[in-house]
């Protein structure tokens, strides 16, 4: 009879779309957790330049390369050494550093009175803020200023160092002066004591005024260095917000650990997004045997295109517009082989009556 009542679904014939609403919510949330890890991800990199290409120890220059970010491991070698002008020193390290210091009066506080002792300090102390600057007067301005030096021209695995990523170089060691290479008018000046040069008659009894220059140079060794590809050179990228740009560390170092505040990478993208698309399918066949009585292998995979896809391409809106774009372009394919499929749902159903 056509007001015949249809008895109720049972749980059991309930089971099978609950499972497939499951499965397809599964998977598009799937597709969400893994587009949005990528986004933290690249808005994290960003902020030291963009995501990076790991080279490691056999990187060397390549077209492929360019513009992009890279992190390459390897010896530095100096090719052209750096040169204190001034003292006429060179090391064949790939910097350089002169330190000067100038025995002067020090004010020390240990309770209310001051003491005071002559010491070798780095910069110039200004004695007339001494409680008690009488005959604790220093000579103030150095004639001679502390200075680094970097080589001309330093390169990791074939690559061109930039000026600022040889500056940023660490390590020490230090450097004993070669008094024959002394400028005349300064060899008349200073002499060689104990791994450095002084102005003092008496070397081991320094007096009020004198000078004392050493150096230290950064040792050629292996190292770890993130920055932007340009040509043959690694150069600081203008795009990062940390106002940086580049990272040199001594040794062979990870990029989790030279970026600490940055998330790991996202391990295997596209198996994951395919793992998701199979889930959200599987659920979208199971709506389908329930409402069609069978599945349909092709407008199962299609929804769950049209679903994921819409999703992800809103999460990419504003922060990669070609993701997406690629994203809803997929999104779109989807809508369009689902639409077909259903009007073929629709003919096959017309006929069967």
């Amino acid at each position: 009879m056509s007001g015949e009542r249809k008895p109720p679904l049972s749980i059991r014939e309930l089971l099978w779309p609950a499972l497939g609403a499951v499965l397809l919510l599964l998977g598009v949330g799937m597709g969400a957790v893994i587009e949005r890890g990528q986004l933290d991800y690249r808005a994290q990199m960003k902020r030291h330049g963009g995501d990076v290409m790991d080279l490691g120890g056999n990187g060397h220059p390549d077209a492929g390369e360019q513009g992009f970010m890279v992190r390459v491991m390897g010896p530095l070698q100096v090719v052209e050494a750096p040169l204190d002008e001034q003292f006429n020193q060179q090391t064949d390290q790939p910097v350089l550093i002169r330190h000067v210091e100038m025995f002067q009066w020090r004010e020390l506080r240990y309770g209310e009175a001051p003491s005071y002792e002559l010491d070798w300090v780095d910069h110039p102390v200004d004695s007339s803020h001494f409680q008690h600057p009488e005959g604790h007067a220093n000579p103030g301005k150095f004639p001679i200023d502390g200075a680094q030096f970097d080589a001309g021209l330093v390169r990791v695995n074939d690559f061109v160092l930039a000026p600022a990523l040889v500056h940023a170089l660490t390590g020490s060691q230090s450097v004993t002066p070669d008094v024959r290479n002394l400028p005349s008018n300064l060899a008349a000046s200073f002499s060689l004591y104990d791994g450095g040069l002084v102005t003092s008659a008496v070397p081991s009894h320094p007096q009020l005024g004198d000078l004392r220059v050493t150096w230290e140079a950064v040792p050629a060794q292996d190292v770890t260095v993130v920055a932007k590809v340009d040509g043959n050179k690694l150069m600081p990228s203008s795009d990062a917000t940390d106002g940086v740009g580049f990272a040199v560390q001594s040794g062979d170092v990870p990029l989790s650990d030279i970026f600490s505040d940055t998330p790991l990478a996202p391990e295997y993208p596209w198996p994951r997004r395919i793992l998701a698309l199979v889930l959200a399918s599987l659920g979208a066949g199971l709506l389908l045997r329930w409402h069609y009585q069978r599945i349909d292998i092709i407008l199962a995979p299609a929804i769950a295109v049209v679903v994921t896809g819409a999703v992800d391409a809103v999460l990419w809106l504003g922060n990669d517009t070609t993701l997406a774009a690629e994203w809803f372009g997929l999104a779109v394919i989807g809508m369009v082989l689902t639409i077909w499929r259903v009007r073929v749902q629709a003919h096959a159903s017309v006929a069967s009556y």
